[in-house]
């Protein structure tokens, strides 16, 4: 990321990934966007550790560290890199860290990492609202399918030829 006043809210939107069902922001990537090291915000969530409960911030567990660095989401560890699985903080825990760091910059970031998981949470909420009326709609076109079915065997039926019918009464000049 490019050092300055002001950061694209799609950048802050790429760093939100979805684990264990909860959109959280990894350690390393909100130490950026609050100008600090990842090492002095996570020594900050520890000093403060009554501020952040296990709903605003949780440590990885191995697996689930390797399969984010098989995505690509993190670093590999290489020459120097981390040792242990990062911790990951939810919007609660992005916001209380911007409080405990007491710098300008991650107060005003902080800004910027609530509204992306606003706008992310807005679009989690439209999809199922559109999964929801998909559902409905599948529902109210398979009741239209019976529906339909019915309608082409009546159709069908009139369609069909008369079955032959068996002459009642008398006619003139036919002999038996």
């Amino acid at each position: 990321m490019v050092k300055g006043d002001l950061v694209p809210a799609e950048y802050v939107e790429r760093r939100i990934l979805s684990i264990r069902g909860v959109n959280v922001i990894i350690d390393a990537d909100l130490a950026e966007l609050y100008g600090v090291e990842t090492r002095r915000l996570n020594e900050q969530v520890k000093r403060n550790s009554e501020r952040f409960p296990a709903d605003f911030v949780f440590q990885l567990t191995p697996d689930e560290y390797e399969n984010l660095k098989s995505q690509s989401a993190i670093a590999s560890g290489g020459h120097g890199g981390r040792r242990t699985p990062p911790y990951v903080f939810t919007e609660h825990g992005a916001l209380m860290a911007a409080n405990v760091l007491r710098s300008d910059r991650a107060i005003e970031m902080s800004v910027f990492v609530v509204r992306a998981f606003v706008k992310l949470r807005g679009m989690l909420a439209s999809q199922v609202e559109m999964l929801r009326k998909l559902e409905e709609l599948e529902e109210r076109i398979g009741g239209h399918d019976k529906a339909i079915q019915s309608i082409i065997t009546a159709i069908r039926q009139l369609m069909a030829p008369p079955e032959r019918l068996t002459k009642i009464g008398f006619t003139a000049g036919e002999e038996e």
